[in-house]
């Protein structure tokens, strides 16, 4: 055999990486120093306070400003009695952001993700605790048990605020909704049900599943929505405005038992996720439940999912142009994470080992900490250093989804102008070297304020009609009528406030008030406050039409514009779903 000469090794490509880990390993292997706590009992659950979404936000202002006499914090007690408004306003401040809640056993214990000590132990229930989930303002915990209850619970004072009996078997799911008066639970009874917190009431009941009910959530996006995955091996989708079916609008067929669902917060809620046996099912809601993709990475069931929404965003550290943007975790009770990438047709990308069968997992909104619950009772925690330039992109990038209204309006372009604008007035305030204290003046009361004073509410409406007055400060005037009502002319089949500063009119007082409501019938920021006096103008009128000549003219005037209205904007409402559905896929295909 002749001698072969030895072959020179191909040289290296100039500018080629060597191999090593990947930009996607560097950024999860930096959830580093676990912590490993011992529970007396498997960690059933975890949850962080959620990132409040545009959504969210704006239901909490809308909520806290009194505007139907309700509020949206809760400060009574569980009998039944009447909730007071707290007036420490709804911002989630940092201390309340850096909790989560573990259930485990028959209790919840309320964690601080700087220290990882136990702040708050919720230990009132009668039977083993399940799926504790705290509200965007961090102030309510809501939790069920294996009873069937229901309970919502102060985080300060630990004080029972509501309960709701309402499955007769165990109630293994439980969730605030997008609006912060309403919480969802679902049950081993195989319902589903929204509850109203005020009323302690259940408004909706979902029951067209055939089996248990181990997971479902409310859209992030649309509280109407309700997505639920069953025993009976189908994902169902839910919508509280329908009444045909049940309010069961769409239904898919996973295959296996499903533990754990979740929808994408991209705005317009047109992808959603199941997980049941080994298999992880993606669904389209926006082409009637259509399947995008099977993936079957884990040997053992998948228990729960959670998603990083914005992973790599620092991008100095990570220059690798594959990294960042949206991942999909998964965990099982193999004791495996999987994280995979939606944008790679759900790669996994990374996978982290535990010394458990996990049964439960979430990620905390900064994306700070990572925290897994297991079968054996531990609970481990991981934390990543966060520099301050990632801070500045996940707040922009906050920002650009939920701070710009939401939608379209995050794309115009004058929405990042404004935003630098108001960036570069605060930071020539900061740098200032001189601090001016105003001066406080006690503001003199409105004509149409002290008539309000006074009680008098039709000569303050009267008054807010005039010539000069702003429309803001009359429809302000409406909204505090329709929220004052006495409780004694309620139950004595009184009227209300609204009804008091309306009623006692000929035609020609009634003109004014008619003449303002078609001028502004229009404006959509006024537009539930105007059908509201209309409603009431109505009732109370209604059997004097065709007596006047003025005020039938007004009131056939006023007819043709709420129909032009409903007209118009049932198609700008057309439009803005098409053009939101093909940006909401834009942004998942990033």
């Amino acid at each position: 055999m002749e001698y072969q000469p030895i072959q020179a090794l191909p040289e290296p490509i100039l500018g080629q990486a060597q191999a090593g880990p990947s930009s996607e390993s560097l950024y999860w292997r930096r959830f580093r120093n676990p912590t490993f706590i011992k529970e007396f009992a498997p960690i059933s659950h975890i949850a962080f306070v959620p990132s409040p979404n545009a959504f969210t936000t704006a239901a909490l202002e809308s909520s806290s400003s009194n505007v139907n006499g309700k509020s949206n914090s809760i400060t009574a007690p569980a009998d039944g009695t009447a909730l007071k408004p707290s007036s420490a306003g709804f911002g989630t401040t940092s201390q309340a952001r850096a909790r989560f809640a573990v259930t485990t056993g028959p209790r919840v214990q309320i964690y601080s993700a700087r220290t990882n000590k136990v702040l708050k132990t919720i230990t009132r229930f009668s039977d083993v605790a399940r799926s504790a989930e705290m509200r965007a303002d961090g102030r309510l915990i809501v939790a069920g048990d294996d009873s069937g209850k229901v309970q919502i619970f102060d985080i300060n004072s630990r004080a029972i605020l509501r309960s709701f009996s309402a499955h007769r078997l165990p109630t293994h799911v439980t969730h605030f909704s997008p609006h912060p008066t309403t919480i969802l639970s679902a049950s081993d009874d195989t319902t589903v049900k929204l509850h109203d917190i005020p009323t302690s009431t259940t408004t909706h009941t979902f029951s067209n599943h055939t089996d248990y009910v181990r997971t479902a959530l409310v859209s992030p996006d649309n509280p109407s929505l309700v997505l639920s995955g069953s025993y009976d091996q189908t994902v169902r989708l839910w919508d509280s405005r329908v009444t045909e079916n049940g309010g069961e609008v769409m239904r898919m067929k996973h295959g296996a038992a499903v533990e754990s669902t979740l929808i994408f917060p991209t705005g317009g809620g047109g992808v959603a996720v199941s997980a049941g046996g080994p298999l992880l099912r993606v669904w389209d809601l926006m082409m009637g439940g259509r399947g995008l993709k099977a993936v079957s990475n884990h040997q053992k069931t998948i228990t729960s999912l959670a998603l990083s929404m914005s992973t790599g965003a620092e991008g100095s550290s990570l220059p690798d142009s594959e990294s960042g943007g949206m991942r999909l975790l998964s965990a099982g009770l193999d004791g495996l994470v999987k994280v995979y990438d939606p944008a790679k047709d759900y790669k996994v990308v990374h996978t982290m080992r535990y010394p458990s069968p996990i049964l439960s997992m979430a990620i905390s909104p900064e994306e700070r900490e990572l925290a897994v619950g297991m079968a054996d009772g531990t609970l481990c925690v991981r934390k990543r250093d966060v520099r301050k330039a990632e801070e500045e992109a996940r707040a922009v990038e906050r920002n650009a989804i939920t701070g710009g209204g939401g939608g379209l309006e995050a794309f115009l372009p004058y929405a990042s102008e404004a935003r630098e604008g108001a960036e570069a007035r605060r930071s020539a305030l900061a740098k200032g070297d001189d601090v001016r204290a105003e001066t406080v003046r006690v503001r003199k009361l409105k004509p149409y304020d002290k008539l309000m004073k006074a009680f008098r509410y039709s000569e303050a409406l009267d008054a807010t009609l005039r010539p000069g007055v702003p429309a803001s400060t009359t429809f302000s005037l409406l909204v505090e009528l329709k929220r004052r009502s006495a409780p004694e002319d309620v139950v004595d089949g009184g009227s209300d406030g609204l009804r008091r500063a309306i009623g006692g009119r000929d035609d020609v007082a009634l003109e004014p008030l008619l003449k303002f409501l078609l001028r502004h019938a229009g404006n959509a920021a006024w537009t539930d406050i105007v059908c509201d006096v209309l409603e009431v103008v109505l009732d109370l009128y209604s059997s004097t039409l065709g007596l006047s000549p003025l005020t039938d003219s007004l009131f056939s005037r006023l007819w043709a514009k709420v129909n032009e209205e409903v007209r118009l904007q049932t198609q700008v409402q057309g439009v803005r779903g098409g053009l939101e559905m093909l940006l909401n896929r834009s942004l998942i295909g990033r």
